[in-house]
């Protein structure tokens, strides 16, 4: 018997799934404070969640028994996933169950901005009549820029065209085909769309390039008297500089349903005539709620009664039996791909993988969906899981190429990855040492032998005396502390690759410093 704990309010299809089956017994115990989460979750080998519980390492340390988590909706931001992922703990989720709906909302919260309607609505409901006050915009042959234009942005895309709008994208990991598909224009930048939008809605996650980026300097860039709409991440707007153009009339209008705080408590926003709000709206419709309540019951009885893992987000879709023998090929896989993901620059448009050894043994289709994986998440985050990831990324027009070759070569088990981006291209491969050691053992031609874990920082340097002692200096005058060192040198040309691992992520300043170093060519941060 199995025992579930659904902390959060989930639609009653949902929990008669998981009560009408013999092998798990339910409680329903929502609006729990943390501590008692914390002091009853040891009881439990499934916890099925929604927004509301935030599942820390705190909780997930108490959880002797949990054995997987089930989220009722796409993100997984409310979940220590490091920590879980620790522990063994499947982490589940429902892509998709909520993105007609979030996009509609966002659409929705477009055309009341534009005429004004919560505002008349509220004016006629205390007896005025103040048609006057009320001159709306029409949406008809404006210009609507889309920011991230994934699975929700390309909905509301489409929604768009149909009131005859003039579509214009930007996403910096989608090609030009992609676009091209879907019939709208690819802003060559993110300030090409803000000068040219009537209209901008965000539909981005949230990351460290897109965290507040509608702030004052970008909305300097905007047209006088454009709209905002947000419905994705409170995260991406600076409350205090969109305040600032709202009221200056820079901005005509600012229609938000997520806030940087929530409850958010930010009054003189909300206070503003041209803002209209909704409290996180976007997935609450009866039906998104009904899909993703019977898609998380479904895949924790597959899991529980079958021993199927359906939609997970740290582990991919195969049998318990083979994830113990194909594990470490899964964890290289995946770390190659994210590695790859930062070091290259531009919208990337082909991944060839290339297989050799005794690794061919296997079934190597979770393998390939480990490495996309890897590859999309630096970018898409927690909305990128195994299940989803090849979607993704034909979607966006990534071609990805398998080629197996039997022969050994270097190392026992390989795998190689070679990226294509509109901008350059990039080679990287990783080999497995015993039973759960890995190494990036190649970038591009310098051999390393580089351990893919936390803070690294990639330089290519001229191969000239007083390098090594420099960076050195450097990390040491701003109390970085180096924890690992690898090196990689090209005789022919006299270039040099250091890849340095650090105990702590480099700021802004601390890259800038090693930039500017004597005989260094580039750096790049990556975070594993």
């Amino acid at each position: 018997m199995y025992r579930v704990l659904v902390s959060d309010t989930l639609a009653t299809e949902g929990i008669d799934i998981l009560k009408n089956t013999p092998s798990i017994e339910v409680d329903v115990k929502t609006g729990l404070p943390p501590a008692e989460l914390a002091e009853i979750i040891g009881n439990y080998d499934g916890l099925v969640i929604r927004s509301a519980t935030k599942v820390s390492a705190a909780i997930i340390e108490r959880a002797a028994r949990l054995k997987v988590i089930g989220r009722a909706g796409s993100g997984l931001d409310n979940v220590d996933a490091e920590a879980a992922s620790k522990r063994g703990i499947v982490l589940m989720n429902t892509p998709g169950g909520n993105t007609i709906t979030t996009a509609e909302h966002a659409v929705a919260m477009m055309l009341s901005l534009a005429r004004q309607i919560p505002q008349a609505t509220s004016s006629m409901k205390i007896g005025k009549w103040e048609k006057k006050k009320f001159m709306g915009a029409e949406v008809y042959n404006k210009v609507l820029g889309v920011i991230g234009i994934g699975r929700i942005g390309s909905i509301v895309a489409s929604r768009a065209q149909g009131l005859k709008m003039h579509v214009i994208a930007y996403d910096p990991f989608i090609t030009a085909e992609a676009a091209e598909k879907m019939e709208i224009g690819l802003a060559g930048s993110l300030d090409e769309l803000l000068e040219k939008a009537d209209f901008i809605t965000l539909h981005s996650p949230l990351t460290n390039e897109t965290k507040e980026i509608i702030n004052k300097s970008n909305i300097a860039k905007m047209k006088k008297g454009v709209f905002i709409i947000n419905c994705a991440r409170g995260g991406l707007v600076n409350e205090q500089d969109l305040y600032e153009g709202l009221a200056s009339k820079k901005v005509a209008g600012a229609a938000l349903d997520v806030f940087q705080e929530e409850p958010t408590t930010n009054t003189a926003l909300l206070a503003l005539e041209n803002v209209i709000a909704t409290p996180h709206l976007g997935a609450s419709t009866d039906e998104a709620q009904r899909n993703v309540a019977v898609a998380i019951a479904e895949q924790l009885v597959d899991y529980f009664v079958r021993g199927e893992i359906r939609n997970a987000v740290n582990m991919p879709s195969v049998s318990a039996e083979m994830i113990s023998l194909i594990k470490p090929y899964l964890a290289l896989a995946e770390k190659l791909g994210a590695f790859q993901s930062q070091l290259v620059a531009g919208a990337v448009e082909e991944a060839v993988i290339e297989f050799s050894g005794e690794i061919l043994e296997y079934d190597i289709t979770p393998v390939t969906i480990a490495v996309i994986k890897g590859l999309l998440s630096p970018i898409l985050h927690d909305s990128v899981n195994y299940v989803n990831a090849p979607i993704i990324a034909r979607e966006r027009g990534i071609k990805v190429i398998e080629s197996k070759s039997s022969e050994r070569k270097d190392y026992r088990s390989m795998i190689g990855l070679t990226i294509r981006t509109n901008k350059e291209e990039s080679f990287a491969a990783g080999a497995v040492f015993g039973r759960e050691e890995y190494r990036i053992v190649r970038v591009n031609k310098f051999s390393l032998d580089v351990v893919p874990e936390g803070h690294l920082i990639v330089i290519y340097n001229q191969d000239k005396p007083g390098v090594i002692g420099n960076i050195g200096v450097t990390m040491g005058n701003h109390g970085i502390n180096i924890a690992r060192l690898h090196l990689g040198r090209e005789q022919v040309d006299g270039i040099a690759l250091v890849v340095l691992s650090t105990d702590s992520s480099l700021s802004d300043t601390v890259v800038a410093k090693l930039r500017e170093l004597p005989h260094v060519i580039s750096t790049t941060t990556i975070d594993m």
